[in-house]
């Protein structure tokens, strides 16, 4: 098979130049050029929150040591929990029931589990703020309200 070759197309690396009557207004004219957008910079962190994804497993433990060391919570630390609006609240609590296991794991006991609707194999959200002493869990379903919330009112329910 033979045909006619086609010469390549190869733009000029010289600028073009153009008479200042014509560049004026031009936006590619010469010495004129068009601004990136900037991002915008985020304000700087007003606490100190550590957060953590971790799944929970059959008997309820839920393993991520960075959370916990950033609360300074030990094996055999006693703990207070509380549920609202299907949010753990855990606390340090002298008095406390439940502790840290001795492998250094958080167990959620079955009762909270299942008022949270937690499951094994869920992946749930730690976010321990140090400062306050407080662990907060975010199951699952939390975590659709949340998210369904923010695409919501920030892409204008476009999540294309």
């Amino acid at each position: 098979m033979t045909g006619p070759v086609i010469k390549p197309v190869v733009p000029s690396t010289t600028p073009v130049r153009q008479d200042s009557a014509s560049a004026v207004g031009h936006p590619r004219s010469i010495g004129t050029r068009r601004a990136l957008p900037l991002p915008v910079v985020p304000a700087p962190r007003e606490r100190v929150v550590v957060y953590g994804l971790a799944a929970v497993d059959g008997r309820g433990r839920v393993a991520d040591q960075a959370v916990l060391r950033a609360l300074s919570w030990a094996p055999d630390t006693r703990l207070a929990f509380r549920e609202t609006d299907h949010l753990l609240i855990i606390r340090r609590d002298a008095h406390g029931v439940f502790k840290i296991t001795k492998q250094g794991h958080l167990r959620l006991p079955a009762p909270i589990r299942h008022c949270c609707g937690l499951l094994p194999g869920d992946r749930v959200l730690l976010t321990a703020e140090p400062a306050r002493g407080l662990l907060v869990v975010h199951p699952p379903a939390v975590l659709d309200d949340m998210i369904a919330h923010c695409h919501a009112t920030r892409l204008d329910g476009d999540l294309r």
